[in-house]
């Protein structure tokens, strides 16, 4: 498949290649929604890697061996409540442990919105979310990837964020396009861990809410912005895992968006445990709920 040559230009300029490893800036240039001021990202390794103030969004992509490719490819999200991303522990351990079982991960360092430099900047998150599952159409038969298996995976508020690009993945703001544009930007099916789903008062992270749309935001964006109220028929099948003894984000957000999934007779699988608390990434060592990875494959398998 033959690249437009503005795209091969960008790609010759933002591609790291080392083994079956790769890094590509998602947008040429400037992104969208941002001006360029000259503001630096910071990574800090503390027991886990914590990236704030992302100015130029990526993708990292883990491939595995032809040999055991099963054309699925998962676009994770790692969580922080929209103002750092745990970008390993909910991010590239995934994305690895994903490779050993046949499936193409892919890491998105996706802006936050608490950074200056962006002009609007509760759209922002979404625009990098969509841009990622639009490049990984766009390069699925270079990474044997099969187009309508491309599925969305979110932590914490990064599970907002999938959840976010689960149903609306239709929404636009005014900006350039280009041919990767053209392509669908719906995931055609969605992991949410842990996730921050509403917005409303009773179940609301407040930290992901403030940080995404403020602290006086309209209830119009409450809603706009709260998953459960965002679901219709053509939201893809999605798995949840959440611990009954979360005390990060009420487990009454899985239980929204599986009630309104049911609703709308969209497949949905909801799985709790009885502990784990909140952020427990593979739940080595944290008892049953270190099972659930174990759970999801099935999930992933009976959906071929």
């Amino acid at each position: 498949m033959k690249k437009p040559l503005l795209v091969l230009s960008l790609i010759m300029i933002s591609m790291i290649v080392n083994a079956q490893e790769i890094v590509l800036n998602l947008w040429e240039g400037t992104p969208p929604l941002q001006n360029d001021l000259g503001l630096e990202e910071k990574a800090v390794e503390e027991g886990i890697i914590r990236i704030e103030n992302v100015q130029i969004p990526q993708i990292e992509v883990f491939l595995p061996s032809k040999q055991v490719r099963t054309g699925q490819a998962v676009v994770i999200f790692p969580g922080g409540g929209y103002h750092i991303l745990a970008y390993d522990w909910e991010g590239r351990d995934f994305a690895k442990w994903l490779n050993t079982k046949g499936i193409v991960g892919i890491v998105v360092k996706y802006r936050l919105p608490d950074s200056k430099s962006l002009t609007d900047a509760k759209e922002v998150p979404l625009q990098d979310a969509q841009r990622a599952i639009r490049l990984a159409r766009h390069y699925a038969e270079d990474w044997l990837i099969d187009p309508a298996k491309i599925g969305v995976m979110g932590f914490s508020a990064g599970g907002h964020l999938a959840s976010t690009a689960s149903t609306q993945y239709d929404h636009e703001v005014d900006r350039p396009k280009d041919a990767i544009d053209a392509l669908s930007a719906r995931p055609d099916f969605s992991i949410l861990v842990y996730p921050v789903i509403s917005f409303r008062d009773a179940s609301a992270h407040s930290g992901s809410r403030r940080n995404l749309i403020g602290e006086n935001a309209s209830q119009e964006l409450i809603d706009r912005f709260s998953g459960e109220l965002n679901v219709t028929a053509e939201t893809p099948p999605t798995f949840l895992v959440h611990a009954q003894d979360d005390g990060g984000v009420p487990i009454e957000n899985s239980f929204l968006y599986y009630d309104a999934l049911n609703a709308h007779n969209v497949p949905a699988s909801l799985h709790i445990y009885p502990k784990g608390g909140h952020g427990f990434g593979f739940g080595l060592g944290k008892g049953p709920v270190a099972g659930w990875r174990d759970v999801l494959l099935d999930w992933m398998e009976d959906l071929k």
